[in-house]
């Protein structure tokens, strides 16, 4: 899903540390930089909030 980023989005995730990175994710495998589930996973990689406009957020994003 993609979300675009404006300075309300900026600030709250900053307030209250949205995670929201493929780097964040339980199913992220650190070695091979891929998603365990086998999802793309370009573009939900250590994405900065401060400088996109947009975030892709994954729909199996799982809090590690």
């Amino acid at each position: 899903m993609r979300t675009p980023v404006d300075d309300r989005l900026r600030h709250e995730a900053a307030t209250f540390g949205l995670c929201y990175a493929c780097e964040h994710c339980a199913h992220f495998v650190a070695e091979s930089g891929e998603c365990a589930e086998g999802y793309p996973n370009e573009g939900h990689r250590d994405t900065r909030i401060e400088t996109a406009p947009s975030l892709e957020f994954c729909k199996s994003f799982e809090l590690a």
